[in-house]
Protein backbone atom coordinates (compact mmCIF):
# COMPACT_ATOMS: atom_id res chain seq x y z
CA UNK A 1 0.00 0.00 0.00
CA UNK A 2 1.37 3.67 -0.50
CA UNK A 3 1.61 5.98 1.79
CA UNK A 4 -1.01 8.84 1.35
CA UNK A 5 0.10 12.36 -0.03
CA UNK A 6 1.32 14.90 2.78
CA UNK A 7 3.23 17.81 1.62
CA UNK A 8 6.45 17.96 3.04
CA UNK A 9 6.81 20.45 5.97
CA UNK A 10 8.80 23.70 6.30
CA UNK A 11 11.80 23.86 8.27
CA UNK A 12 11.30 25.91 11.37
CA UNK A 13 14.90 28.09 11.25
CA UNK A 14 13.96 28.98 14.50
CA UNK A 15 15.45 26.09 16.38
CA UNK A 16 19.69 26.18 16.57
CA UNK A 17 19.65 22.45 15.31
CA UNK A 18 18.05 24.07 11.80
CA UNK A 19 20.34 26.90 11.75
CA UNK A 20 23.44 24.49 12.10
CA UNK A 21 22.31 22.25 9.75
CA UNK A 22 21.44 25.08 7.29
CA UNK A 23 25.34 26.32 8.20
CA UNK A 24 26.29 22.87 7.33
CA UNK A 25 24.65 22.92 4.12
CA UNK A 26 26.11 25.81 3.01
CA UNK A 27 29.74 24.96 3.63
CA UNK A 28 29.12 22.01 1.62
CA UNK A 29 27.60 23.96 -1.09
CA UNK A 30 30.88 25.67 -0.77
CA UNK A 31 33.30 23.32 -0.81
CA UNK A 32 32.30 22.82 -4.85
CA UNK A 33 31.97 26.20 -6.15
CA UNK A 34 33.11 26.56 -9.34
CA UNK A 35 32.94 23.04 -11.00
CA UNK A 36 32.40 21.64 -14.32
CA UNK A 37 29.22 20.12 -14.81
CA UNK A 38 28.86 17.98 -18.51
CA UNK A 39 25.66 17.64 -20.73
CA UNK A 40 24.44 14.17 -20.25
CA UNK A 41 22.81 12.77 -23.44
CA UNK A 42 22.08 8.53 -23.20
CA UNK A 43 23.88 9.06 -19.81
CA UNK A 44 27.24 9.90 -21.67
CA UNK A 45 28.46 12.38 -20.13
CA UNK A 46 29.86 15.18 -22.20
CA UNK A 47 32.32 18.19 -22.18
CA UNK A 48 32.12 21.27 -24.56
CA UNK A 49 34.24 24.09 -24.61
CA UNK A 50 31.48 26.45 -24.52
CA UNK A 51 30.05 26.93 -21.02
CA UNK A 52 27.49 28.71 -19.13
CA UNK A 53 28.92 30.43 -16.08
CA UNK A 54 26.78 30.31 -13.58
CA UNK A 55 27.48 33.25 -10.69
CA UNK A 56 25.98 34.41 -7.33
CA UNK A 57 23.85 37.27 -7.78
CA UNK A 58 24.39 38.41 -4.27
CA UNK A 59 27.96 38.55 -5.11
CA UNK A 60 29.14 39.01 -8.66
CA UNK A 61 32.42 37.40 -8.03
CA UNK A 62 31.55 34.24 -7.24
CA UNK A 63 31.05 31.41 -9.50
CA UNK A 64 28.31 29.02 -8.31
CA UNK A 65 30.00 26.53 -11.26
CA UNK A 66 30.29 26.06 -15.09
CA UNK A 67 28.20 23.75 -17.45
CA UNK A 68 28.68 22.63 -21.00
CA UNK A 69 26.59 24.06 -23.57
CA UNK A 70 24.59 21.72 -26.38
CA UNK A 71 24.94 22.88 -29.43
CA UNK A 72 22.90 21.47 -31.96
CA UNK A 73 24.71 18.84 -33.32
CA UNK A 74 24.37 18.00 -29.76
CA UNK A 75 20.57 18.34 -29.43
CA UNK A 76 20.18 15.95 -32.15
CA UNK A 77 21.90 13.21 -31.21
CA UNK A 78 20.48 13.77 -27.66
CA UNK A 79 16.75 13.73 -29.60
CA UNK A 80 17.80 10.74 -31.76
CA UNK A 81 18.57 8.91 -28.14
CA UNK A 82 15.66 10.04 -26.63
CA UNK A 83 13.32 9.00 -29.18
CA UNK A 84 14.89 5.31 -29.53
CA UNK A 85 14.75 5.53 -25.70
CA UNK A 86 11.39 5.99 -25.62
CA UNK A 87 10.65 2.74 -27.24
CA UNK A 88 11.42 0.72 -24.15
CA UNK A 89 10.49 3.56 -21.60
CA UNK A 90 7.04 3.39 -22.40
CA UNK A 91 6.67 0.09 -21.59
CA UNK A 92 8.24 -0.05 -18.11
CA UNK A 93 5.07 -0.53 -15.72
CA UNK A 94 4.21 2.36 -14.49
CA UNK A 95 4.75 1.27 -10.84
CA UNK A 96 8.82 0.70 -11.64
CA UNK A 97 8.26 4.51 -13.17
CA UNK A 98 6.71 5.97 -9.53
CA UNK A 99 9.33 4.06 -7.87
CA UNK A 100 12.07 5.84 -9.56
CA UNK A 101 9.99 9.15 -7.97
CA UNK A 102 9.86 7.72 -4.40
CA UNK A 103 13.62 7.04 -4.27
CA UNK A 104 14.53 10.22 -5.86
CA UNK A 105 12.75 12.22 -3.25
CA UNK A 106 13.97 10.37 -0.19
CA UNK A 107 17.55 11.33 -1.30
CA UNK A 108 16.39 14.91 -2.06
CA UNK A 109 14.96 15.01 1.52
CA UNK A 110 18.46 13.38 3.42
CA UNK A 111 20.11 16.42 1.00
CA UNK A 112 17.51 19.06 1.59
CA UNK A 113 19.85 21.69 3.19
CA UNK A 114 22.11 21.05 0.56
CA UNK A 115 19.55 21.61 -1.97
CA UNK A 116 18.38 24.95 -0.45
CA UNK A 117 21.76 26.24 0.40
CA UNK A 118 22.85 25.58 -3.27
CA UNK A 119 19.39 27.68 -4.00
CA UNK A 120 20.49 30.66 -1.79
CA UNK A 121 24.05 30.64 -3.69
CA UNK A 122 22.81 30.18 -7.18
CA UNK A 123 19.41 31.70 -7.08
CA UNK A 124 19.71 34.34 -3.96
CA UNK A 125 16.70 32.51 -2.48
CA UNK A 126 16.72 33.34 1.47
CA UNK A 127 16.20 30.51 3.92
CA UNK A 128 12.61 30.13 3.63
CA UNK A 129 11.90 30.36 0.24
CA UNK A 130 14.95 27.91 -0.41
CA UNK A 131 13.62 25.77 2.45
CA UNK A 132 9.95 26.03 0.43
CA UNK A 133 11.89 25.43 -3.25
CA UNK A 134 13.26 22.53 -1.70
CA UNK A 135 10.32 21.24 -0.42
CA UNK A 136 8.26 21.67 -3.07
CA UNK A 137 10.27 19.53 -5.44
CA UNK A 138 9.94 16.79 -3.08
CA UNK A 139 6.53 17.31 -3.20
CA UNK A 140 6.38 17.07 -6.49
CA UNK A 141 8.12 13.68 -6.92
CA UNK A 142 5.97 12.13 -4.10
CA UNK A 143 2.39 13.60 -5.78
CA UNK A 144 3.06 13.21 -9.34
CA UNK A 145 4.63 9.56 -8.13
CA UNK A 146 0.92 8.58 -6.51
CA UNK A 147 -1.16 10.28 -9.61
CA UNK A 148 0.15 7.53 -11.84
CA UNK A 149 -0.66 4.90 -9.47
CA UNK A 150 -3.99 6.34 -9.65
CA UNK A 151 -4.73 6.69 -13.25
CA UNK A 152 -2.72 3.50 -14.79
CA UNK A 153 -5.45 1.61 -15.06
CA UNK A 154 -7.05 4.44 -17.21
CA UNK A 155 -10.99 5.07 -16.60
CA UNK A 156 -13.83 2.90 -16.28
CA UNK A 157 -16.19 2.87 -19.28
CA UNK A 158 -19.50 0.93 -20.48
CA UNK A 159 -19.27 -2.31 -21.87
CA UNK A 160 -22.14 -4.15 -23.55
CA UNK A 161 -23.02 -7.99 -23.58
CA UNK A 162 -20.35 -9.62 -26.29
CA UNK A 163 -17.78 -6.41 -25.79
CA UNK A 164 -15.03 -5.92 -23.66
CA UNK A 165 -13.99 -1.85 -23.53
CA UNK A 166 -11.15 -0.25 -21.66
CA UNK A 167 -10.12 3.54 -21.55
CA UNK A 168 -6.38 3.69 -21.39
CA UNK A 169 -3.80 6.56 -20.94
CA UNK A 170 -0.36 6.60 -22.98
CA UNK A 171 2.39 8.26 -23.41
CA UNK A 172 3.56 11.15 -25.63
CA UNK A 173 6.81 10.80 -26.71
CA UNK A 174 9.63 13.09 -26.42
CA UNK A 175 9.20 15.68 -24.35
CA UNK A 176 11.15 19.44 -24.50
CA UNK A 177 10.74 20.83 -20.76
CA UNK A 178 12.29 24.14 -20.88
CA UNK A 179 12.41 25.59 -17.05
CA UNK A 180 12.67 28.80 -15.11
CA UNK A 181 15.11 30.36 -12.70
CA UNK A 182 12.91 31.63 -10.12
CA UNK A 183 12.05 28.38 -8.63
CA UNK A 184 15.08 26.78 -10.68
CA UNK A 185 14.48 23.22 -8.23
CA UNK A 186 10.63 22.81 -7.55
CA UNK A 187 9.58 24.14 -11.33
CA UNK A 188 12.41 22.23 -13.40
CA UNK A 189 11.98 18.82 -11.19
CA UNK A 190 8.07 19.01 -11.13
CA UNK A 191 7.87 19.39 -14.65
CA UNK A 192 10.39 16.72 -15.56
CA UNK A 193 8.93 14.19 -13.59
CA UNK A 194 5.80 14.78 -14.43
CA UNK A 195 6.86 14.08 -17.85
CA UNK A 196 9.10 10.55 -17.18
CA UNK A 197 6.32 9.53 -14.72
CA UNK A 198 3.84 9.41 -17.63
CA UNK A 199 6.46 7.54 -19.44
CA UNK A 200 8.03 10.02 -21.52
CA UNK A 201 11.56 10.59 -22.71
CA UNK A 202 12.77 14.07 -21.96
CA UNK A 203 15.62 16.98 -22.76
CA UNK A 204 15.75 19.02 -20.21
CA UNK A 205 16.82 22.97 -21.04
CA UNK A 206 17.15 25.13 -17.58
CA UNK A 207 17.42 28.32 -17.50
CA UNK A 208 20.76 29.84 -18.24
CA UNK A 209 20.96 31.39 -14.94
CA UNK A 210 20.33 28.36 -12.51
CA UNK A 211 21.66 25.06 -14.20
CA UNK A 212 23.79 23.64 -11.63
CA UNK A 213 21.11 22.62 -9.44
CA UNK A 214 20.02 21.07 -12.94
CA UNK A 215 23.03 19.33 -13.00
CA UNK A 216 22.70 17.94 -9.86
CA UNK A 217 18.97 16.80 -9.53
CA UNK A 218 19.89 14.98 -13.22
CA UNK A 219 22.60 13.06 -10.83
CA UNK A 220 19.99 12.26 -8.27
CA UNK A 221 17.69 11.02 -10.74
CA UNK A 222 20.39 8.52 -12.30
CA UNK A 223 21.13 7.94 -8.42
CA UNK A 224 17.56 6.92 -7.65
CA UNK A 225 18.02 4.19 -10.50
CA UNK A 226 16.26 5.95 -13.70
CA UNK A 227 17.39 4.17 -17.34
CA UNK A 228 19.70 5.89 -19.64
CA UNK A 229 18.74 8.07 -22.11
CA UNK A 230 15.11 8.84 -20.41
CA UNK A 231 16.73 12.36 -18.85
CA UNK A 232 18.75 13.71 -21.38
CA UNK A 233 20.59 17.25 -20.22
CA UNK A 234 21.09 20.08 -22.47
CA UNK A 235 21.61 23.58 -21.33
CA UNK A 236 22.11 25.86 -23.89
CA UNK A 237 21.35 29.25 -25.55
CA UNK A 238 17.17 29.67 -26.63
CA UNK A 239 18.17 30.67 -30.01
CA UNK A 240 20.27 27.79 -30.81
CA UNK A 241 19.32 25.22 -29.08
CA UNK A 242 15.38 26.08 -27.76
CA UNK A 243 14.24 26.74 -30.72
CA UNK A 244 16.12 23.65 -32.73
CA UNK A 245 14.27 21.41 -30.35
CA UNK A 246 10.81 23.36 -30.00
CA UNK A 247 11.07 23.32 -34.13
CA UNK A 248 11.74 19.60 -34.11
CA UNK A 249 9.55 17.28 -36.25
CA UNK A 250 10.19 14.56 -33.70
CA UNK A 251 9.10 16.63 -30.77
CA UNK A 252 5.89 15.56 -29.05
CA UNK A 253 5.14 18.43 -26.48
CA UNK A 254 7.32 20.99 -24.79
CA UNK A 255 6.46 22.17 -21.31
CA UNK A 256 8.01 25.62 -21.01
CA UNK A 257 7.55 28.23 -17.79
CA UNK A 258 8.86 31.49 -18.27
CA UNK A 259 8.02 34.81 -19.70
CA UNK A 260 5.14 35.85 -21.95
CA UNK A 261 7.09 37.05 -25.05
CA UNK A 262 9.17 33.68 -24.91
CA UNK A 263 6.27 31.74 -24.29
CA UNK A 264 3.78 33.08 -27.33
CA UNK A 265 6.54 32.60 -29.83
CA UNK A 266 6.86 29.03 -28.40
CA UNK A 267 3.34 28.47 -28.42
CA UNK A 268 3.28 29.96 -32.62
CA UNK A 269 6.35 27.66 -33.36
CA UNK A 270 5.17 24.76 -31.87
CA UNK A 271 1.79 25.33 -34.09
CA UNK A 272 3.67 24.66 -37.17
CA UNK A 273 3.84 21.13 -38.52
CA UNK A 274 7.42 20.38 -39.76
CA UNK A 275 8.48 18.30 -42.74
CA UNK A 276 8.43 14.46 -41.39
CA UNK A 277 6.47 15.57 -38.38
CA UNK A 278 2.85 13.06 -38.00
CA UNK A 279 1.37 15.01 -34.75
CA UNK A 280 -0.04 18.03 -33.59
CA UNK A 281 2.61 18.82 -30.79
CA UNK A 282 1.10 19.90 -27.42
CA UNK A 283 2.11 22.84 -25.22
CA UNK A 284 1.91 23.10 -21.48
CA UNK A 285 2.99 26.77 -20.38
CA UNK A 286 2.88 28.61 -17.14
CA UNK A 287 3.82 32.42 -18.38
CA UNK A 288 3.28 35.14 -16.18
CA UNK A 289 1.13 37.24 -14.05
CA UNK A 290 -0.12 40.90 -12.77
CA UNK A 291 -1.63 40.09 -9.35
CA UNK A 292 -3.58 41.94 -7.51
CA UNK A 293 -4.24 41.46 -3.73
CA UNK A 294 -7.75 43.29 -3.39
CA UNK A 295 -8.45 44.74 0.06
CA UNK A 296 -12.25 45.38 1.22
CA UNK A 297 -13.41 47.84 3.89
CA UNK A 298 -14.76 44.96 6.17
CA UNK A 299 -11.94 42.98 5.48
CA UNK A 300 -9.19 42.75 8.23
CA UNK A 301 -6.74 45.46 7.57
CA UNK A 302 -3.65 44.44 9.76
CA UNK A 303 -3.60 41.28 7.67
CA UNK A 304 -4.27 43.13 4.57
CA UNK A 305 -0.71 44.69 5.16
CA UNK A 306 1.06 41.76 6.25
CA UNK A 307 -0.16 39.81 3.32
CA UNK A 308 0.71 42.47 0.82
CA UNK A 309 4.13 43.08 2.40
CA UNK A 310 4.86 39.22 1.77
CA UNK A 311 3.21 38.60 -1.37
CA UNK A 312 5.10 41.57 -2.96
CA UNK A 313 8.40 41.20 -1.52
CA UNK A 314 9.08 37.67 -0.89
CA UNK A 315 11.96 36.58 -3.05
CA UNK A 316 12.26 40.08 -3.95
CA UNK A 317 9.31 39.81 -5.96
CA UNK A 318 10.42 37.11 -8.77
CA UNK A 319 7.28 35.03 -8.56
CA UNK A 320 4.89 34.71 -11.49
CA UNK A 321 2.50 34.63 -8.52
CA UNK A 322 3.75 37.95 -6.51
CA UNK A 323 1.51 40.52 -5.82
CA UNK A 324 2.12 43.51 -8.00
CA UNK A 325 -0.76 45.52 -7.19
CA UNK A 326 -3.03 46.53 -4.40
CA UNK A 327 -6.95 47.38 -5.13
CA UNK A 328 -7.87 49.07 -1.51
CA UNK A 329 -11.31 50.39 -1.02
CA UNK A 330 -11.25 54.26 -0.54
CA UNK A 331 -12.61 54.45 2.77
CA UNK A 332 -9.77 51.86 4.21
CA UNK A 333 -6.98 53.15 1.49
CA UNK A 334 -4.93 55.06 3.51
CA UNK A 335 -4.68 53.06 6.87
CA UNK A 336 -3.65 50.04 4.68
CA UNK A 337 -1.01 51.66 2.53
CA UNK A 338 0.36 53.49 5.85
CA UNK A 339 0.95 50.00 7.43
CA UNK A 340 2.39 48.98 4.41
CA UNK A 341 4.82 51.21 4.57
CA UNK A 342 5.53 50.46 8.04
CA UNK A 343 6.61 47.18 7.35
CA UNK A 344 8.26 47.61 4.08
CA UNK A 345 10.84 49.69 5.92
CA UNK A 346 11.26 47.01 8.45
CA UNK A 347 12.74 44.99 5.65
CA UNK A 348 16.47 43.86 5.42
CA UNK A 349 17.92 43.15 2.62
CA UNK A 350 21.42 42.01 1.43
CA UNK A 351 23.39 38.96 1.17
CA UNK A 352 20.86 35.99 1.69
CA UNK A 353 23.40 33.32 2.98
CA UNK A 354 22.43 35.80 6.25
CA UNK A 355 19.16 34.67 7.49
CA UNK A 356 18.50 37.97 9.44
CA UNK A 357 18.26 39.21 5.63
CA UNK A 358 14.29 38.94 4.60
CA UNK A 359 15.00 40.07 0.95
CA UNK A 360 18.68 39.00 -1.41
CA UNK A 361 19.33 40.18 -4.72
CA UNK A 362 17.55 39.95 -8.28
CA UNK A 363 18.55 37.37 -10.46
CA UNK A 364 21.09 39.29 -12.44
CA UNK A 365 22.12 42.14 -14.18
CA UNK A 366 19.49 42.54 -16.88
CA UNK A 367 16.61 41.87 -14.21
CA UNK A 368 17.94 44.47 -12.52
CA UNK A 369 18.34 47.30 -15.66
CA UNK A 370 14.82 46.18 -16.19
CA UNK A 371 13.73 46.70 -12.88
CA UNK A 372 14.62 49.73 -12.13
CA UNK A 373 13.54 51.05 -15.59
CA UNK A 374 10.07 50.36 -14.22
CA UNK A 375 10.93 52.14 -10.96
CA UNK A 376 12.00 55.73 -12.68
CA UNK A 377 8.35 55.01 -14.70
CA UNK A 378 6.59 54.86 -11.56
CA UNK A 379 7.94 58.18 -10.21
CA UNK A 380 6.09 59.55 -13.18
CA UNK A 381 3.11 57.29 -12.56
CA UNK A 382 2.15 57.79 -8.91
CA UNK A 383 3.88 58.72 -5.40
CA UNK A 384 6.90 56.70 -4.40
CA UNK A 385 6.29 56.32 -0.98
CA UNK A 386 9.08 53.55 0.12
CA UNK A 387 12.35 52.01 -1.49
CA UNK A 388 13.24 53.03 -5.07
CA UNK A 389 16.57 52.14 -4.61
CA UNK A 390 18.89 49.97 -5.90
CA UNK A 391 22.57 48.74 -5.82
CA UNK A 392 24.39 46.69 -8.25
CA UNK A 393 28.17 47.92 -6.87
CA UNK A 394 28.47 43.33 -5.63
CA UNK A 395 25.12 42.07 -6.14
CA UNK A 396 21.77 42.54 -7.83
CA UNK A 397 20.29 44.58 -4.95
CA UNK A 398 17.13 46.67 -5.37
CA UNK A 399 14.75 48.28 -2.24
CA UNK A 400 11.45 46.76 -1.59
CA UNK A 401 9.38 49.78 -3.27
CA UNK A 402 6.11 50.90 -2.89
CA UNK A 403 4.35 53.26 -5.14
CA UNK A 404 0.93 54.66 -3.96
CA UNK A 405 -2.04 56.51 -5.92
CA UNK A 406 -1.97 55.36 -9.61
CA UNK A 407 -4.54 55.16 -12.02
CA UNK A 408 -5.80 51.38 -13.19
CA UNK A 409 -4.25 52.37 -16.51
CA UNK A 410 -0.89 53.30 -15.38
CA UNK A 411 1.87 50.88 -16.76
CA UNK A 412 3.16 49.76 -13.22
CA UNK A 413 -0.78 48.07 -12.71
CA UNK A 414 -0.55 46.73 -16.65
CA UNK A 415 2.88 45.25 -17.10
CA UNK A 416 4.81 42.50 -15.42
CA UNK A 417 7.52 43.83 -13.27
CA UNK A 418 9.00 40.69 -11.80
CA UNK A 419 10.81 42.73 -9.12
CA UNK A 420 10.39 44.53 -5.52
CA UNK A 421 7.73 46.56 -6.69
CA UNK A 422 3.96 46.97 -5.43
CA UNK A 423 1.35 49.56 -6.89
CA UNK A 424 -1.68 50.81 -5.05
CA UNK A 425 -4.59 52.11 -6.58
CA UNK A 426 -8.19 52.65 -4.86
CA UNK A 427 -11.38 51.40 -5.97
CA UNK A 428 -14.82 53.14 -5.43
CA UNK A 429 -16.40 49.96 -3.88
CA UNK A 430 -16.16 46.00 -4.28
CA UNK A 431 -17.62 45.86 -7.80
CA UNK A 432 -15.14 48.89 -8.77
CA UNK A 433 -12.40 46.56 -6.80
CA UNK A 434 -12.75 43.58 -8.84
CA UNK A 435 -13.26 45.20 -12.05
CA UNK A 436 -9.72 46.93 -11.54
CA UNK A 437 -8.25 43.90 -10.54
CA UNK A 438 -9.67 41.98 -13.75
CA UNK A 439 -8.63 44.63 -16.28
CA UNK A 440 -5.20 42.58 -17.30
CA UNK A 441 -3.79 40.44 -20.01
CA UNK A 442 -3.02 37.88 -16.94
CA UNK A 443 -5.29 35.80 -15.04
CA UNK A 444 -2.78 33.70 -12.83
CA UNK A 445 -3.01 34.76 -9.20
CA UNK A 446 -5.32 36.97 -6.78
CA UNK A 447 -6.28 37.39 -3.52
CA UNK A 448 -9.23 39.00 -1.42
CA UNK A 449 -9.11 40.14 2.37
CA UNK A 450 -12.77 40.72 3.35
CA UNK A 451 -15.09 39.24 5.77
CA UNK A 452 -17.96 40.30 4.09
CA UNK A 453 -19.81 36.66 2.97
CA UNK A 454 -20.95 38.22 -0.45
CA UNK A 455 -18.28 40.00 -1.63
CA UNK A 456 -16.16 36.75 -1.15
CA UNK A 457 -18.90 34.97 -3.50
CA UNK A 458 -18.98 37.54 -5.57
CA UNK A 459 -15.05 37.05 -6.07
CA UNK A 460 -15.09 33.25 -6.38
CA UNK A 461 -17.30 33.85 -9.42
CA UNK A 462 -15.57 36.89 -10.76
CA UNK A 463 -12.27 37.80 -10.30
CA UNK A 464 -11.04 35.92 -13.41
CA UNK A 465 -7.85 34.18 -12.09
CA UNK A 466 -6.47 30.63 -11.88
CA UNK A 467 -5.79 31.01 -7.95
CA UNK A 468 -7.66 32.95 -5.88
CA UNK A 469 -7.57 33.08 -2.32
CA UNK A 470 -9.16 34.65 0.65
CA UNK A 471 -7.47 36.33 3.67
CA UNK A 472 -3.85 35.24 2.96
CA UNK A 473 -1.64 36.39 0.32
CA UNK A 474 -1.66 35.51 -3.19
CA UNK A 475 1.59 33.58 -3.45
CA UNK A 476 2.63 30.10 -1.93
CA UNK A 477 0.67 27.63 -3.47
CA UNK A 478 0.98 23.78 -2.08
CA UNK A 479 1.46 20.90 -4.17
CA UNK A 480 -2.12 18.78 -4.11
CA UNK A 481 -3.52 21.56 -2.32
CA UNK A 482 -3.50 24.43 -4.48
CA UNK A 483 -3.46 23.34 -7.87
CA UNK A 484 -1.42 25.94 -9.58
CA UNK A 485 -1.84 27.88 -12.98
CA UNK A 486 -3.67 30.40 -14.97
CA UNK A 487 -6.11 31.64 -17.37
CA UNK A 488 -5.25 34.48 -20.44
CA UNK A 489 -1.77 35.15 -20.97
CA UNK A 490 -0.66 33.84 -17.78
CA UNK A 491 -0.67 30.41 -20.18
CA UNK A 492 -2.97 26.89 -20.30
CA UNK A 493 -3.90 26.83 -17.18
CA UNK A 494 -2.00 23.57 -17.04
CA UNK A 495 -2.29 22.41 -12.85
CA UNK A 496 0.80 21.74 -12.21
CA UNK A 497 0.52 19.67 -8.69
CA UNK A 498 -3.04 18.89 -9.31
CA UNK A 499 -5.36 15.56 -10.25
CA UNK A 500 -5.29 16.23 -13.91
CA UNK A 501 -1.82 17.47 -14.55
CA UNK A 502 0.13 14.34 -15.58
CA UNK A 503 -3.30 13.73 -18.23
CA UNK A 504 -1.64 16.71 -20.32
CA UNK A 505 1.65 14.26 -21.15
CA UNK A 506 -0.41 11.24 -22.41
CA UNK A 507 -3.14 10.67 -25.10
CA UNK A 508 -6.11 8.12 -24.25
CA UNK A 509 -6.66 5.34 -26.51
CA UNK A 510 -10.02 3.11 -26.43
CA UNK A 511 -9.65 -0.43 -26.97
CA UNK A 512 -12.74 -2.66 -28.10
CA UNK A 513 -12.92 -6.24 -27.65
CA UNK A 514 -15.91 -8.61 -29.19
CA UNK A 515 -16.44 -11.32 -27.30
Amino acid sequence: MVIPYKHEPFTDFSTKENQEAYQEGLALVESYLGQDYDLVIGGERISTEDKIVSINPANKEEVIGRVSKASQELAEKAMQIADETFKTWRKVKPEVRADILFRAAAIIRRRKHEFSALLTKEAGKPWNEADADTAETIDFLEYYARQMLKIKDGMPVESRPGEYNRFNYIPLGVGIVISPWNFPFAIMAGTTVAAIVTGNTVLLKPASTTPIVAAKFVEVMEEAGLPKGVLNFVPGSGAEVGDYLVDHPRTRFISFTGSRDVGVRIYERASKVNEGQIWLKRVIAEMGGKDTIVVDKEGDLELAARSIVASAFGFSGQKCSACSRAVVLEDVYDQVLDRVVELTNELTIGNPVDRSNYMGPVIDQSAYNKIMEYIEIGKQEGKLVAGGEGDDSKGYFIKPTVFADLTPDARLMKEEIFGPVVAFTKAKDFDHAIEIANDTDYGLTGAVITNNRDHIEKAREDFHVGNLYFNRGCTGAIVGYQPFGGFNMSGTDSKAGGPDYLLLHMQAKTTSETL
